[in-house]
C-alpha cells in the first residue's frame, strides 16, 4: 500500500531525476503529484509520478534524466 516515493525514501534514495536544463538533482518537493518533482522510469515507462504510483513486487524503477525516454 505504500507509493514508490516513500518506498524510495525510506531506502534513503532522495534524487529522483535530474532537471533536463542543468542536470540537477530532483527529488519529492509536494508529495501529492502537484509538482511533478518525483518523475521517474518504471518499467521503461518515464515521467510517471512516484508520489502517486503504487509500489509492487518486481517493479523496475530508474532515476530519470531530463524529460526521460521511452525504452526501444
Amino acid at each position: 500500500g505504500e507509493t514508490v516515493a516513500a518506498a524510495l525514501w525510506a531506502s534513503g534514495i532522495r534524487t529522483l531525476r535530474h532537471s533536463a536544463k542543468r542536470g540537477a538533482p530532483q527529488g519529492m518537493y509536494c508529495g501529492m503529484g502537484v509538482c511533478f518533482g518525483c518523475r521517474v522510469t518504471i518499467d521503461g515507462t518515464p515521467n510517471v509520478l512516484a508520489c502517486q504510483t503504487p509500489v509492487s513486487e518486481g517493479m523496475r524503477i530508474e532515476t530519470q534524466q531530463g524529460y526521460g525516454r521511452w525504452e526501444t
